[in-house]
């Protein structure tokens, strides 16, 4: 990589525009960029890496977007950086613009526009520049892919940082390891330790758990067991805990086989036991039964001697109920016949009282005779009753033609008034159904404004807010900035004024007969002294670090102005420079007129249905027009037609009523008459029948009760009993007779009169004994069950135990495996002799590679004194690997690097930063990095020593290498010709240019 030329716009303290030519400052090889301190050195790098990675290097990173701008920029220049250089044989050129704050191009206030970048490349045939890319996205990506390294790499291998690494050379082993991991991302190394670290804690929970799980199933096995399993003393993960539990479990297992035999022993002789006293208890129960029955067998046989009255009464009253049941059918016949006779004349009498006078003594005959006549003038008068039903009909068919008449005329009258206006009133709803459509555009219309008006005026009010927020944040950024700027100037003048008397500060430590760590003298005749108001290491990081929270501030308040800025340029891009409350009118009328046509075309529906309506009505009442005229016409016809037949049959109907009212009232007369005759001539047939038949039944019931030994019927009837009195005695009979028997042979039965003649049954003594026999037999079978329910379950858990286990087994080997890699991975394990990590080993091999290389340029500096070797060596918590001694050829000793002195440590860290360039860009591709700077450190140097320095500098020529020094040592001034001076003011800073002039050796002092 080699940069040709940057430019500056509004960059740091750059307020006007800056170019700067690196052709021509790297054609000597060497440049030296120097300027007071403050003036923007190193924001001249800065702008390097920014146009390469889109952010400055380091803590100065947080200071990116707005704060990138030059204080001393005019309002309307955006700041913009612009690098073109060569890499992978491409000539590029990158253009960064960071979002910036500008004026609004109408009316007044500022916007904030987004960050930009642009990529070109020269086309050597075409002799011109084409476009790659303005995505921040892929020129960032091109860039990392052609330089083969990160942001945080080429900070450190191109732009040398000295201070960085004069802390590596005297910080441990982690330090170093940090840096060199973020140099050469080691971080899959350490992700792998990390992952085995993960692995080994899974396996060891697994382990842990089956452990658990099996000492879980043991403490189970103990509280079946009891005392008969003794549990070992061991949590999850001891060694030896299966064996333990197997072989605990297994001594249980035998301990309950050997209770369960004796508990089945004891079983089987208590049910023997058992068995004996339950026949016992059945004799007794027995001998008991047959004594009870005896003694209830006397005791009915008294019962039944005292009743034997009453069953010899009721003997006498059933052989009495038998005689009559010969009498009551003839009994039941007379009931029968003078039921119906009673019945036949109460229905004679009652049809008879319905008739006239005249036919108060008639028989039946008689009767039946006189019904016939009236039915016979019934007949006649048939045909007058159709006439006079046709004549209702034909008047009440008159009516209803006067009637429709009146109604088609109503109806002809109406129509005709309602179609006389149908015209006027067509035209009033065709209008309303216009207006409303009409109204109906003009809201959809309005609805498409409403939604951008109330976007607009929600915009407008944010823009508003944000506005009074802009001012707030503006005020506290400045108030910050201007709290940043003291606290850097107090810190860099603190500093400047240590540097200045750092001499006494470092002849403090000075002793008689100790070298001293700057020229190795162990004689000082002259140690500097500390003047008043001398400034120390603390005092200097305290306002370093005051400075640094300033600074950090600072960089929050920007970002939130930042954000404000960015909020309040979106929001003014939506709502415009319109002022909110014009805005909010002009919504409020938008949603005042939408409002007002909706209201309108809601009438569009109604209007729409009544002109339908009244279209229907209009075809109705046409139609209903025509016919009723139609039916009008022809009811003339048919009313002279009912005329004529009316008068007709009043004629007919006038001769056929007589007396009468009218013909039907004469035939309902008739009809009523014939109807009573035909019954009263009935009722009386049916009267003289059932008396004939009473008589009859009279003769037979008294010869039926003579002939069954009674004296007259009555006496029969009171002898007989209805079924339930007869069910009744019968059932008393029959059970005096079974109670007989039963009882007979009860007192027959040879073991019921035997068991009568021993002693009373002891019934409680044989249960209580066959009581006692049973609780013993529960008791043992309790003991038998018990002790069988405790192997199975000694068996079920052992044999869980055993799978457990069988298990447990590969996951315990694969947990021995997994933490013996970890622990080595670690450095933790025993194994590893050195307690190196694996990131460290790996690192450790980059290391060696750094030193190797920087002993090269070492040895030149320091005239073949020092060489840089890595050391694995123990150190710090026992960890070993990144080790870096120095090798002092005059004394032959080896000795750590934090003992070099002020300029040794100087030039060590510049081969050290050279040599760590060189392995950074072999492992980045072999990418070639023809442009290097340096930062600082050259004022700790003798003269001697700055030119070995120089010489190995200007060595670098010979790979075609340019390096620019950072520094405001004077004495570089004469030394190095290409030049570029900063140069401060109060409108900001500017650059100046000298280019090389081959005028002789590097370092002879000619300006």
């Amino acid at each position: 990589m080699r940069l040709h030329r940057l430019d500056l716009t509004a960059f740091g303290p750059f307020g006007d525009p800056q170019s700067v030519d690196f052709d021509e400052l790297s054609a000597a090889g060497i440049f030296l960029l120097h300027g007071p301190t403050g003036a923007g050195k190193t924001s001249v790098l800065d702008a390097v890496c920014y146009a390469l990675y889109g952010s400055v290097p380091g803590a100065r990173q947080s200071g990116q977007g707005l704060t990138l701008r030059s204080d001393h920029a005019a309002p309307g220049t955006r700041t913009e950086v612009t690098l073109e250089l060569t890499v992978a044989g491409r000539r590029l050129e990158v253009t960064r613009q960071p979002p910036w704050e500008r004026p609004k191009k109408r009316g007044t206030g500022t916007t904030v526009e987004k960050a930009q970048s642009w990529l070109r490349e020269y086309d050597a045939v075409a002799g011109a520049w084409k476009d790659l890319s303005r995505s921040h996205q892929e020129i960032g990506e091109e860039i990392t892919r052609l330089l083969g390294m990160s942001r945080e790499q080429f900070c450190q291998v191109v732009l040398l940082p000295q201070g960085d690494f004069a802390r590596f050379l005297r910080a441990d082993a982690e330090a170093r390891g940090r840096l060199l991991g973020r140099l050469f991302d080691t971080r899959r190394f350490a992700e792998v330790e990390k992952r085995l670290v993960e692995r080994r804690r899974t396996t060891e929970a697994r382990v842990r758990e089956g452990d658990s799980a099996l000492l879980a199933d043991a403490h189970r096995m103990q509280q079946v067991a009891g005392d008969a399993m003794e549990l070992p003393e061991l949590a999850p993960g001891d060694p030896g805990l299966a064996e333990a539990v197997l072989a605990a479990a297994a001594v249980a297992r035998s301990t309950s086989r050997e209770l369960l035999t004796t508990a089945h022993c004891g079983r089987l002789a208590a049910e023997s036991a058992q068995a004996a006293a339950e026949r016992a208890l059945e004799d007794v129960r027995e001998r008991a039964r047959l004594q009870r029955r005896f003694a209830d067998a006397r005791e009915r046989s008294a019962v039944l001697q005292e009743r034997a009255g009453d069953h010899r009464d009721a003997q006498a009253r059933m052989e009495r109920a038998r005689k009559a049941e010969s009498v009551a059918p003839a009994l039941e016949l007379r009931e029968a016949a003078d039921a119906e006779h009673t019945g036949a004349s109460a229905r004679a009498a009652r049809a008879r009282d319905l008739l006239p006078r005249r036919f108060a003594d008639a028989g039946a005959a008689g009767l039946a005779a006189a019904a016939r006549r009236a039915a016979e003038e019934l007949g006649g008068l048939e045909s007058a009753r159709r006439g006079e039903r046709r004549l209702a009909g034909l008047v009440a068919e008159r009516a209803d033609l006067d009637r429709r008449e009146r109604d088609d005329e109503d109806v002809l009258t109406e129509t005709e008034a309602w179609l006389a206006d149908w015209e006027a009133v067509r035209a009033g709803l065709r209008a309303r159904v216009e207006a409303a459509q009409e109204a109906a555009a003009r809201a959809e219309q309005l609805d498409g404004r409403r939604e951008p008006l109330q976007r607009r005026l929600k915009a407008a009010r944010l823009r508003d807010e944000l506005a009074r927020d802009l001012e707030a944040a503006q005020r506290k950024a400045l108030a910050s900035g201007e709290q940043a700027q003291t606290a850097r100037a107090h810190w860099l003048d603190l500093k400047e004024q240590r540097l200045n008397g750092i001499a006494a500060e470092l002849a403090a430590t000075l002793a008689d007969g100790t070298p001293c760590a700057v020229c190795g003298a162990t004689e000082h005749p002259a140690p500097a002294r500390k003047v008043a108001g001398h400034v120390d290491r603390e005092t200097e990081e305290r306002a370093l670090t005051a400075s640094r929270r300033a600074e950090e501030r600072h960089a929050q308040d920007e970002r939130e102005l930042g954000l404000v800025r960015e909020a309040l340029a979106a929001a003014t891009a939506e709502a415009g420079d319109t002022p909110t409350d014009r805005l909010a009118a002009e919504a409020r009328e938008g949603e005042e007129s939408y409002a007002q046509a909706r209201r309108e075309a809601s009438a569009l529906h109604p209007a729409r249905e009544e002109l339908r309506q009244a279209e229907q009505e209009h075809e109705r009442r046409t139609a209903a027009q025509r016919e009723a005229a139609v039916r009008t016409a022809s009811r003339v016809g048919h009313r002279e037609r009912l005329e004529r037949e009316r008068a007709a049959l009043e004629e007919e109907l006038t001769q056929a009523r007589g007396a009468a009212e009218s013909v039907a009232a004469r035939a309902a007369e008739l009809e009523g008459l014939a109807a009573r005759l035909t019954e009263a001539a009935d009722s009386a047939r049916v009267a003289e029948g059932s008396a004939e038949r009473l008589k009859a039944a009279d003769g037979r019931l008294d010869e039926a009760a003579f002939r069954a030994g009674f004296d007259t019927p009555r006496a029969a009837a009171e002898a007989l009993l209805d079924d339930a009195a007869h069910r009744e005695l019968q059932r008393r009979l029959d059970a005096r007779q079974t109670e007989e028997a039963a009882v007979r042979a009860v007192l027959a039965e040879p073991e019921t009169v035997a068991a009568a003649q021993l002693p009373p049954a002891d019934l409680a003594a044989a249960q209580q004994s066959a009581a006692a026999a049973a609780e013993r037999l529960r008791t043992a079978a309790s003991a038998q069950d018990a002790a069988a329910r405790r192997c199975a379950e000694l068996d079920q858990l052992s044999a869980r135990a055993d799978e457990g286990v069988r298990r447990l087994g590969p996951l315990r080997e694969e947990y021995d495996r997994v933490a013996r890699l970890a622990g080595l991975t670690a450095g933790t394990s025993a194994d590893n002799e050195r307690k190196m990590r694996l990131e460290a080993y790996v690192l450790a091999a980059r290391l060696e590679q750094v030193a190797a290389a920087a002993t090269v340029r070492l040895q030149r500096m320091s005239s073949g004194r020092y060489t840089l070797v890595h050391s694995d060596d123990r150190a710090g918590r026992g960890r070993s690997g990144l080790g870096l001694h120095v090798v002092d050829a005059w004394t032959g000793r080896e000795r750590d690097t934090a003992t070099l002195s002020g300029g040794e440590t100087f030039f060590a860290s510049l081969a050290l930063a050279l040599g760590l360039a060189d392995v950074v860009t072999d492992e980045a591709g072999g990418v070639r990095l023809d442009t290097l700077f340096i930062d600082e450190g050259f004022g700790s140097l003798d003269d001697q020593t700055l030119d070995e320095v120089l010489d190995v500098l200007d060595s670098l020529r010979e790979r075609d290498r340019s390096v620019g020094i950072v520094s405001h040592v004077a004495d570089l001034r004469r030394r190095i010709h290409a030049q570029l001076e900063v140069v401060k003011g109060r409108s900001g800073s500017l650059v100046r240019q000298r280019g090389y002039r081959p005028s002789g050796r590097l370092g002879s002092g000619d300006e």
